[in-house]
């Protein structure tokens, strides 16, 4: 076993816009975050994945970064971060920072100085083209609807943007370019924090040429997925590694849409070339609509277990998995994989989590995935903060893709604003987010799923993750044994096996309302690690109630 600390960790996110507000102004913040950890550490979680809290113009919530050495003036001061960083390493709590370098913000002096004239000396910092027919450069479409290139009147000459025109993607082929990260990296180790999370790292290196990317029939543009694991990437993530990483004891993780699974071998080798471990996000693809991600199917159980064991089985020995169902561009798991109905939101909530922490692989929880926070209910499209949402829902009704009224529900359904809706705390006004008027609306159930309902309630979705953390902490065998899947094609039943040295456990996660038989006779001398439904014993046991989640641990002969 090569046992690092961050295998061995669990990881919570905090989006700080949506999480404590300090100062009423409907904001989350530093301090919020600050006046929360003690919360952090009674859950038991290790690191904090922080969302940007970099200095930005807010285009698309802080992932467009004006400044990477200041702090966004929503979230307070660079004397706010350092106090967080001291009071979360007081209680021995890591921060890891959320690292955005394929693009900045067009408010970024880097790019001020580009656009300014073809001879800046910046001007190269970015990605720009000529006309190519008297039109864009190619027919690449943005992540955030609409074409990928934006038309700069004062050079007469169009800058690449994969995401928002106000995100302008950075050129990595210009070593100056790489040189300024690498030193912008350099100092915030020196500062003292204990690892990135990088934002699509896999988009860095374009394709040479820039070709035309292939386009569906219900859009409007080409697939900019070529850019997806480019022909330079694992050579310029060896040069950060050479000259940033490798030189501090750290933990790093990629977001790499696209990846494939010989990618990530490549991206998170065992051999610490690059990076620790990845973000693959095809399993929360699987309810993806044909031909675009808006639909509001649920998730095959047979083909989720398919593609995670896929993974598991892939990367065993050779690197290392990331385990997650959420984050700030998913939403809520309960009602996406679960069962958010009163009778079932809490056991759907405890069978999803022990089905995934269970696994091999470093475990992250999402801010209110630890209370089984739900989906939220939007009204209209003015009830969207998320920038791809409403993109989406214009370009794709305008254009008469699909009807307004089809197109609503599926982007309720799947908006990256069900994440967002601010932590729900307890049951007062703004359910403790705020004084104020919150960014954007909560969450009405609030008032029955928050925090101080569930912190002392033993049998709560809160103390289920404290009880899964605490395992993974005490038993070796839930962060290093093998992974081997049983019953590849029950389209109800998640049922796998870890094995270590003479210790086996068995992880029984039922994805239905319906009682289902399973044969526990194989294992009747084993001892429950942890049970949803508090079953202690399972000698006569036989069988699985709806969302029924249990875990049996057997010492082998």
């Amino acid at each position: 076993m090569d046992k690092k600390w961050w295998k061995e960790s669990v990881v919570y996110q905090i989006y700080p816009r949506s999480f404590c507000d300090s100062n009423g102004d409907g904001i989350g913040d530093l301090n919020g975050i600050i006046s929360k950890l003690d919360y952090l550490k009674n859950l038991g979680i290790d690191v904090i994945w922080l969302s940007p809290v970099y200095k930005s113009p807010n285009d698309d919530n802080g992932y467009d970064i004006s400044d990477y050495e200041d702090i966004m003036d929503d979230f307070g001061t660079m004397e706010d971060f350092d106090k967080l960083l001291k009071e979360a390493h007081a209680r021995n709590i890591k921060i890891v920072m959320d690292l955005v370098v394929n693009h900045t913000s067009d408010e970024h002096k880097w790019f001020i100085e580009s656009r300014s004239s073809k001879e800046n000396p910046k001007r190269d910092y970015y990605i720009w083209r000529e006309k190519k027919d008297n039109k864009e450069p190619n027919n690449w479409g943005s992540y955030f609807s609409g074409s990928a290139w934006q038309y700069d009147e004062k050079t007469d000459m169009y800058y690449l943007h994969l995401f928002s025109k106000k995100q302008p993607d950075l050129n990595w082929e210009n070593s100056k370019v790489r040189k300024e990260v690498f030193d912008m990296m350099t100092r915030w180790c020196e500062k003292g924090i204990d690892g990135f999370r990088m934002d699509v790292i896999s988009l860095i290196s374009k394709p040479e040429g820039l070709p035309d990317g292939e386009k569906s029939k219900d859009s409007l543009y080409g697939s900019s997925a070529a850019c997806a694991n480019g022909p330079k990437v694992h050579e310029y993530l060896k040069e950060m590694n050479k000259k940033v990483l490798s030189k501090f004891d750290i933990m790093t993780v990629g977001e790499c849409a696209g990846v494939t699974l010989e990618e990530a071998k490549k991206y998170a080798n065992a051999d610490g070339s690059e990076l620790n471990m990845v973000f693959q996000f095809e399993h929360v693809g699987l309810d993806d609509g044909e031909n675009m991600k808006w639909s509001n199917k649920k998730i095959s159980l047979a083909e989720l277990k398919e593609n995670l064991s896929k993974w598991q089985n892939g990367l065993d020995g050779i690197a290392w998995n990331s385990l997650f169902f959420c984050n700030h561009d998913q939403p809520r798991i309960v009602s996406r994989l679960g069962d958010d109905s009163k009778e079932f939101r809490e056991k759907s909530a405890k069978c999803i989590a022990t089905c995934l922490h269970l696994m091999q692989g470093t475990p992250y929880i999402y801010q209110g995935e630890e209370l089984g926070m739900t989906n939220t209910k939007f009204e209209s499209v003015k009830d969207f903060r998320d920038l791809e949402s409403i993109n989406a829902y214009y370009e794709l009704t305008k254009a008469g893709v699909i009807s307004e009224k089809e197109l609503f529900p599926l982007i309720c359904y799947k908006s990256r604003d069900n994440a967002r809706t601010p932590m729900q705390w307890d049951n007062s006004e703004n359910a403790g987010f705020t004084t104020g008027k919150p960014w954007i609306a909560l969450n009405p159930n609030y008032k029955t799923i928050n925090a101080k309902e569930q912190v002392n309630r033993e049998d709560s979705v809160f103390n289920y993750y404290k009880k899964l953390i605490k395992l993974r902490h005490e038993n070796e065998i839930i962060v290093y044994g093998k992974y081997e899947l049983l019953l590849p094609n029950d389209e109800d039943l998640f049922v796998y096996q870890r094995i270590l040295g003479n210790e086996k456990l068995l992880v029984c996660c039922n994805f239905s309302k319906e009682y289902r038989d399973f044969d526990f006779s194989e294992f009747k001398n084993g001892e429950v690690l942890i049970s949803n439904l508090n079953v202690a014993d399972i000698t006569e046991k036989t069988g699985l109630s709806g969302y029924e989640a249990i875990v049996v641990r057997e010492k082998l002969s």
